[in-house]
């Protein structure tokens, strides 16, 4: 039986990150995102290094612990279960519309592929490669009204021969077609798709201080390409930047980013405009909304708190919000 933690939500935002004119990340809704009383519920802490929080058609969440596994924690009897053993190194996850599992399977031994499982449990490649080559290490993805998938393919750790010579954004169709989304970011990471389909939004999260740590928006062309990039918010150097983001149903973009005194989910507006903070009590990875019985909650991975006389290890969190997520 998993016990069952409890910390309060932090409002205060001192040391945050810096907008796009490096200011101070100061939020102008904070009661209207995170409502008075809100905590921070430890769920599960027992990780490598947890990530990819995604809702199943069941309500539950299915998250990565990328020591090469994928869990599932049940809402409604508390437990987290190990649904996968041997995940391909599974990093970010979605449900598509068939209820079936999207996985990035990255590198440093992985599968670098974009994997679905359908409801038996049968595991086949979506897609592996791109004019014949390799992905780098397939990151995060987002799933458009149509069945596109979209993903980052950065590459942050693995030591395999790489096959393409830049970090992009690809888009796989239904039927697995691969084609380049945009290569106009340095390190993209987290992806969002918004609910309209007309615009995608990147974390190009470079791990060089002095590279991109922006919070980006492309418009949506025809052909599902990405174009007119806008930085809606950069977090300037030596500040860690975006992993994984979720959307409320009205646009609002919640990211897991930040290190030590300023780690935490930081709330955006659909422009950008910085609208509330929660603190963590470590580095957070990413976040994924809950089910139809519980649309406010937010489900955040990363690493959990201090344990005196133990390893640090990696966690599953829950907090309730004021807003329903994205359909």
């Amino acid at each position: 039986m998993n016990r069952l933690y409890a910390f309060m939500a932090f409002a205060g935002v001192a040391g945050c990150a810096a907008s796009t004119e490096r200011g101070e990340f100061t939020p102008a809704a904070q009661e209207r995102i995170v409502p008075a009383g809100s905590t921070l519920e430890l769920l599960w802490n027992d990780g490598e290094f947890t990530e990819g929080p995604a809702r199943a058609p069941d309500g539950s969440i299915y998250f990565s612990d990328i020591g090469n596994r994928i869990l599932r924690f049940d809402p409604k009897s508390g437990k987290t279960e190990v649904y996968r053993d041997r995940s391909g190194k599974a990093n970010g996850l979605k449900f598509d519309a068939q209820g079936r599992l999207i996985a990035c399977e990255g590198a440093a031994g992985g599968n670098r592929r974009i994997s679905i499982t359908d409801a038996s449990g049968q595991v086949r490649t979506l897609a592996d490669q791109w004019n014949g080559k390799r992905f780098n290490s397939p990151n995060d993805l987002a799933i458009d009204a149509k069945g596109n998938v979209y993903f980052t393919d950065p590459r942050y750790v693995g030591d395999e021969k790489r096959e393409i010579d830049f970090e992009g954004v690809f888009r796989v169709s239904p039927t697995g077609v691969v084609t380049l989304a945009t290569r106009d970011v340095q390190k993209p990471n987290g992806i969002l798709v918004s609910s309209d389909g007309r615009t995608v939004y990147v974390a190009d999260t470079n791990s060089d201080p002095k590279g991109n740590h922006h919070l980006a928006a492309f418009r949506v062309q025809a052909d599902g390409t990405l174009a007119d990039k806008r930085v809606l918010y950069d977090f300037g150097p030596d500040r860690r930047p975006i992993d994984g983001m979720a959307m409320d149903a009205t646009g609002n973009i919640y990211a897991a980013c930040g290190t030590g005194e300023r780690s935490g989910l930081y709330v955006f507006g659909p422009g950008g405009e910085p609208l509330a903070f929660v603190k963590l009590p470590g580095d957070p990875t990413n976040c994924a909304f809950g089910g139809p019985a519980e649309p406010t909650s937010l489900y955040i991975t990363g690493q959990g708190p201090e344990v005196p006389g133990k390893p640090r290890r990696y966690a599953l969190f829950r907090i309730r919000l004021a807003q329903k997520g994205q359909p």
